[in-house]
Order: structure tokens, then sequence, then C-alpha cells
């Protein structure tokens, strides 16, 4: 059961599935009966019949046609091959956040084609207790194509002795921005467990008719979803509408830039205090001390003296 998702944080909606199936007709329990390929049964069937690397480019691109809308897609090592990552970009005009293999597959670093672990062992590592062990910036090339993409390699909590491997198409972003975004596909593990263990997924239905399991799974989401809204209406005090304007009107009163600006207004007088530096030194000290903050950080600076 391929599925697509959309979380937010707060709440997870089941967006759509396709039950997958045995490419060939000797693998199928219920193989030989002809479907009009132009009938929604037979496109169903088509479709779970193909590769599901495929099929999960399909499900976004239906997603993005009726109008959902999305920044990144999330995913594991199962589906994280570069041409599905190209596909995306591509097509969907889509970014990936996803967990990479430890396989043989090369990228382009530093003028060389390496695999993430030899890319690992080449590179010096961070130290301390840093949220990341190293990051770098490689291209991913597949039929003549490429895209620049980020690495970001952490450790596994489960054997602190290894590491894992994040990818992320958009480079602009911050290592942590990558972690904390990549966080939010652990939702569809709990979605899974919910269905499974509450929602009666694999045991309310045992037949083998194929429209029937599709018809028995678009019940069972649509469960989860009801539950879903009925949690974000009881725990999610946005949802309180009254205290949502109130919250915004007062997020007004001090934009996200002017409070950048106020910072480092406080950081450079207390520089300025403490040691006594010139105009030149002062200037050099910020420009330092921008180029360091994240991507976002330094267009909202630059927006604000823009508007200055």
């Amino acid at each position: 059961m391929l599925t697509l998702g959309w979380p937010d944080g707060n709440s997870f909606i089941p967006v759509s599935y396709s039950l997958l199936s045995a490419a060939e007709d000797k693998n199928l329990i219920c193989g030989g009966k002809q479907y009009d390929g132009r009938s929604l049964a037979g496109r169903r069937r088509l479709q779970s019949r193909r590769k599901a690397t495929d099929v999960m480019v399909e499900l976004i691109h239906s997603a993005q046609h009726a109008g959902i809308t999305a920044k990144y897609v999330l995913f594991d090592s199962w589906f994280s091959a570069p041409k599905t990552i190209l596909e995306l970009k591509k097509q969907g005009h889509l970014d990936t956040i996803a967990m990479m293999k430890k396989s043989k597959t090369k990228y382009r670093y530093q003028g060389e084609k390496l695999n993430v672990k030899e890319i690992y062992c080449r590179s010096r590592k961070r130290r301390g207790r840093s949220r990341y062990l190293l990051s770098v910036l490689v291209e991913i090339e597949k039929d003549g194509e490429s895209i620049p993409a980020k690495l970001v390699f952490v450790r596994n909590k489960s054997n602190r002795k290894e590491w894992l491997v994040l990818v992320s198409t958009d480079v602009s972003i911050s290592e942590e921005e990558i972690i904390r975004i990549y966080g939010k596909r652990w939702d569809i593990e709990v979605f899974f467990k919910a269905c499974k263990s509450y929602l009666r997924l694999v045991t309310e239905y045992r037949g083998i008719s194929y429209d029937a399991m599709g018809a028995h799974v678009a019940i069972v989401f649509t469960r989860y979803m009801m539950l879903s809204v009925a949690q974000r209406e009881n725990e999610d005090d946005k949802t309180i509408c009254e205290l949502c304007y109130c919250l915004m009107d007062e997020m007004e009163d001090i934009t996200f830039s002017r409070s950048m600006c106020i910072i480092i207004d406080a950081l450079i007088d207390t520089v300025m205090e403490y040691f006594h530096i010139t105009e030149a030194q002062l200037e050099e000290f910020t420009a330092s001390f921008v180029q360091r903050l994240p991507k976002y950080m330094q267009d909202a600076l630059e927006r604000r003296e823009t508007a200055a």
C-alpha cells in the first residue's frame, strides 16, 4: 500500500494511495480478467503493476493537479534514487528532502564521482556535540541531467557508531532546517500504526477482490481524516478564531526582520563598549557575522535595508 500524505507538523492527512501488485500475470492471485484501460478500474490495475518509484511520482503529480500544494517531498531511502529526485524537480518543481542509501550510487563532489561512503571518509567532520557530522554540496546526475544538492550526515540515534545521510535539493536552507523538516516524515509512520492498530486496516476485510480492498482502504483513510480534523480542532490553539486573530495582530507589531535588526544593533553596541574596536574592524565583524547567519535571516535583513 503506497501512500501519499500531507503533514504540517500538527496534522497528517492521507492524500492518495495505490495498492501495488505483481508485474507478471503468473504472480497474480486473480489474474486473467481484462479491464478497459480507459476505465477507473483499468487505470488502477495498470498503475498497480508499475514500479513503486514511478507510481510515487504519479501520485504526487495527481495531488498537484487536484490543487494540493507543497514545497518539499519527504521520503525514506527506498525511493531516494537520482532518477526520482530529478523527476520531481524537473516535472513537479518540488524540492526533495530524503534519507539516502549507503549504496554505490555516485554523486559529483569536488570534480570526482563518489558514493556517500567515499564522501564521508574523505571529508573533515565537525567537532563537538553538533546536530550533524558533515555537510557537503554535490551534483546529482542522471542521463545527462544534473541538479545541485546538499548532503547532511547525522549520527544514528540507534547506533552512535553509525551515521545516516539526508539529501536536500534546496541548498539554500540550513542543515538544522533540513533535519527539522525531515522529522515531519515520522507522521506517516504514526498514521500507519494508527490505521493498523485502531482503525482495523488489516483485520476488517479479508477478501481478495482488488476493488473491495481499494474501497476498504478508502473507508479507513476517511476515518483517520475525521479523527485528524477533530484532533486539530480540539488541540491546536490556532483553530480558536478570535485567539488566532489576536496573535496575528500582536505579531504585526514587530516583524521578524525588525527583530533581527534589534538583535544586531544590540550586539554591535556591546562589541563597541567592551572591545573598543575601530569602525573598519566593526564593519568587518558585522559582515562576517551576517554571512554566518542562515540564508532566510540574511534575506530578511536585506529586505529590511532595502525598505529603509
